[in-house]
Parts: C-alpha cells; structure tokens; sequence
C-alpha cells in the first residue's frame, strides 16, 4: 500500500499541539511499518529527524508561493496531476485538498472554533469552516483524539459515528520524565502553566486565581509562570495582571523550546491547566510524566486525558480553581498522592501507541 502524508506541518521549527502530533506520528512509522510505502509531502525540504527516511519513505518536496493554502492548493494540484498517486492520503491537521486519492483519512483534533468564536481570528475561523466542508465532502474516515472530540464532531456536522475513529494522543517519553539533578530556571517556587497565551487556555481567570491565592495565603511566595506565545486576546490576560498589581509576581519566558519545558515542569510546585476548551491535553501527560503534580479544567476531553490523576476544577468558577491550587501547595499527602498517580496515568499513553492504532486505520479504511 502506497500512503501518503502531508508533512508540511511536522516540518515547521516552532511545533505546538498539531505539528507534534503529525512529527510524532511520522517519525513512528518510521520505526514500526517496513512493509507500506510512504510519500511524505512537504511545502519545503524536510528538516532534521524528518529527513532521515527510511527506503520505504520518500520526500515529495512541492513548492508554492503563498504562505498560507499548501495543502487546498500545491497538494490537490499533486493528487491531480502526479505519475504516481497514493492509495490512501492522510492529513493530520483538519484539512484535506480539493482533490484525493481513491481514499483519504483527515485527523481533526477539536472544534472549538464553531464552540468559541471569539476566540479566533477571522481568517482562521474562515479556513476551518471551508476545511470542515471539504472533509465532509472527501474524508473516508476521520480520526480525532477523545471521545469527547469525537461525539462532538458528529453531531455538530451530523456525521456518522461509525466515519469517526478515536486514537488518543502520546507524549513524548524520551523528552518528558523525571530529572534527577538539574538547575532551576529560577530560584523562587512557582506555580507553571504551558500553552498559548489567550482567552481559549482562560489565562485570565488563571490570573484571577492566583491574585486570590496569593491573597490569602501570604506565606506562599510562588511566582506565576506562563510559558508560551501572546493570543490573540493577550490583552485581557495583562488586563488582569494591572487590575491584581501581580506584574513582579507573573513571569513570561515566551515561547520555550521542547527540551527545556522538563526541567521546568521538574521545578515546579504545580502545573495548572485552566483550558475551556481541549481536543486531548497533552500538556498534562507532560507534566505528570516529570513529577509533577497538576491541577485541570474538568471540561470537555480534560477528564480522558487525566483520569484520577489530577484535581479538577470548574473552569468558570475561580474559587474552585484557587482552593484546588491550594490544597496541593499547602498539603504535601495530596501533593505526593497527586505525583504518584500522575506518573502512573502516563503509562497509559505513548506515542508508539498512538501510531500503531492510527496505522490499523489506515490500513483499513
């Protein structure tokens, strides 16, 4: 069988949620398929890791001179008009082109953009919509990552469950795990968040939170630290750090790259994860495989991905959010409870894992 895959955005250097996923994925079917042939798709030549391919895979450099609609446009002119065509393309980042194959398989992580408007850019709400009614239209199969993303796909767009596969998202375990001896990024306890700085991971109300914490337990003397880049609605996050005067207390280190986040997330007292909306959360399998002890939203795919291992909150309600955040930081039994469970939930999750049961999709659509 002959699959091809678009590559374009585990190629990009700044990976976040999807770019990981669709690096991962690649670079396990690297290690676990010898017997399929793989195209790899990609707008520019593949970088790193990913260009180590293996004889089974091949790089289909395509060239195009916009930066935004590679895959609507350079890659359906390809399904068009190549020698050679795959027999099954798979796109692991909620598009598909215009174009495909006798069969096509589309991953599509959330939908939160039809659930949070507000939260997105005009000009990515546009793109997602038209994706969505092209994937409708060309998709054999839709993989998506929890149970949650998967009842809410189908009955946003009315779609058949069946059409509808679930593989959980892994982490990676070479990269995220306990450090025994390292240097602390910085000298004073805090409290760690990671993610994309905006209204949809409710930084603001994790603000809020912490003001509140801070408030009324003086005697904790932990800084705030949000890695990741500024969202669109950053403004209301520094909105929330004037109004609480927490500008000494908050740190922004900006975005990290992978292989620094586990000595912070090793550092730190806690991770909180406030999120409204999740596809999965991988950040939390991150940081309970280094230890550390997580408190999360109870909303949407949340409670897949943590399980028992987390203290879970409300993620409207500031008080619930404050109090779980002070119960692990002012009770060591719940917080060594909480590191415990933690490291043995992610034993659950892999990315090997995650590649073995997409491949079985593929395989079979």
């Amino acid at each position: 069988m002959l699959i091809g895959i678009d590559a374009s955005r585990a190629n990009k250097n700044k990976k976040t949620g999807v770019e990981w996923y669709s690096y991962h994925l690649i670079e396990q079917f690297k290690k676990i398929d010898k017997k399929n042939r793989f195209f790899l798709y990609t707008n520019e030549p593949l970088k790193g890791d990913l260009a180590k391919c293996p004889l089974n895979f091949e790089e289909k450099v395509l060239n195009w001179p916009l930066s935004r609609f590679w895959t609507m446009g350079r890659l359906t002119w390809e399904m068009l008009s190549a020698k050679e065509k795959p027999d099954l393309l798979f796109v692991p980042s909620h598009t598909l082109p215009l174009a495909k194959p006798d069969k096509a398989v589309v991953t599509i992580l959330d939908i939160g953009f039809e659930h949070f408007p507000d939260f997105y850019h005009w000009a990515d709400k546009s793109y997602h919509k038209l994706a969505i009614k092209i994937i409708k239209r060309k998709a054999d199969k839709i993989i998506t990552v929890s149970q949650y993303s998967k009842k809410d796909i189908s009955n946003v767009y009315n779609l058949d469950m069946e059409k509808i596969k679930v593989v959980y998202n892994g982490y990676d375990k070479e990269t995220y795990h306990l450090i025994k001896d390292f240097e602390p990024k910085i000298k004073e306890p805090y409290i760690l968040f990671i993610g994309r700085l905006e209204l949809k991971k409710n930084i603001p109300r994790l603000v809020k939170a912490f003001a509140r914490l801070k408030q009324q337990n003086p005697q904790l003397k932990h800084k705030l630290v949000l890695i990741g880049s500024k969202g669109l609605t950053f403004n209301l996050v520094e909105k929330q750090i004037k109004k609480y005067q927490l500008d000494e207390q908050i740190i922004f280190p900006g975005w990290v790259k992978d292989e620094e986040l586990p000595v912070w997330l090793n550092g730190a007292d806690l991770f909180a994860f406030p999120s409204i909306f999740e596809g999965f959360g991988i950040p939390v399998l991150e940081a309970m495989a280094c230890g550390c002890p997580v408190v999360c939203s109870d909303s949407t795919s949340l409670p897949e991905a943590a399980g028992r291992a987390t203290l879970m909150f409300d993620p409207r309600n500031v008080e619930q959010m404050t109090e779980q955040m002070k119960k692990v930081l002012t009770d060591a039994y719940i917080k060594a409870e909480l590191v415990k469970k933690g490291l043995e939930r992610v034993k659950n999750f892999s990315w090997k894992k995650c590649a073995d049961q997409t491949l079985e999709v593929l395989e079979n659509t």
